[in-house]
């Protein structure tokens, strides 16, 4: 196949050799994130970007993203090219008496003009953003999320009582296709086309509840309940981190949202409720933080 092509192209074997290295390389950057399917929403080699949505909130971040790329991409070429110009007309041989002006009125008026059109044009969806991912609109599940040092502690008021702790594991437990740093032993467990309403809130200091694929990204801020939402239209494993500088271990603090299908959801959700009905796994602190967590959602809904 090679000397085929080589003789109907007229390339040398070394050229050859080097074209069809590239290529291979190319499609095995292409198909590096879609290879790992069970891995959906993760950071991979040589990504460029933001991660790629897979809900609303995310797909809305990137259009908003892609909104000011073009605008700084517009501006970049306008003033490069301005500069240029400028470089070119009034050179010294081209200008031999440049002018004295100081003041133009147009020019000025101008300048001043542009730019706050500008800041308007990204300020208006900016804006529109900002309220989009504030408050959840019909939720259908609410869970509360609590950051403490150095792990999570998650709630589902509307099932009872249920809660657990979501704790990293250590790179020497990690099994076969684990990511370091990223897995847990309890992920967070949502059925797929929810919107699930997020309450935060933490136990000692400030963290963040950040979910790059899902678009959702929260403080949780001792003494105060902060909303927010998230949905995943699609089926799979999304991986996060407490972005927030937190102490020691902030490093050591990621989260797991597992989006799966209503029916296993359910079963999840029954199965969840007999593994933690006794909190056997759960510190003190959890236990203690159960009722309060309830109370949290009431207020919340009272406050709406």
């Amino acid at each position: 196949m090679r000397r085929l092509i080589g003789r109907s192209l007229k390339i040398s074997a070394p050229v050859l050799t080097g074209l069809l290295g590239m290529a291979a390389l190319c499609l095995a950057f292409w198909a590096g994130p879609a290879a790992a399917e069970d891995v959906v929403g993760a950071p991979h080699a040589w990504g460029m970007g933001l991660q790629e949505a897979f809900g609303p909130v995310k797909e809305a971040i990137h259009d908003f993203n892609n909104l000011v790329l073009w605008i700084i991409i517009i501006i970049s070429v306008f003033v490069t090219a301005l500069l240029a110009y400028c470089v070119w007309r009034y050179r010294e041989s081209a200008n031999p008496t440049p002018s004295r002006t100081s003041h133009h009125t147009m020019l000025e008026v101008a300048w001043t003009v542009l730019p706050v059109l500008i800041l308007l044009i990204i300020a208006i969806p900016s804006f529109r953003l900002i309220y989009y991912e504030d408050r959840a609109r019909d939720a259908d599940i609410t869970i509360n999320v609590q950051g403490r040092q150095w792990y999570w502690h998650y709630a589902y008021p509307d099932s009872g009582e249920l809660a657990f702790d979501s704790r990293p594991i250590p790179t020497e437990d990690l099994k076969p296709g684990d990511l370091r740093n990223l897995t847990v032993d309890e992920p967070l467990v949502i059925p797929v086309g929810a919107n699930v309403r997020v309450l935060t809130t933490g136990q000692d200091v400030i963290h963040s509840f950040f979910v790059p694929s899902l678009g959702v990204q929260k403080y949780t801020i001792p003494g105060r309940t902060l909303e927010t939402w998230f949905r995943a239209d699609h089926e799979g494993t999304f991986y996060g981190q407490c972005n927030q500088i937190c102490g020691t271990n902030h490093w050591f603090m990621p989260i797991v949202v597992k989006a799966i299908p209503q029916a296993q959801f359910q079963a999840w959700l029954d199965e969840a409720k007999k593994k933690y009905a006794t909190n056997e796994t759960a510190p003190p602190a959890a236990i203690a933080a159960q009722p309060a967590a309830v109370a949290t959602t009431q207020l919340a809904e009272a406050g709406r």
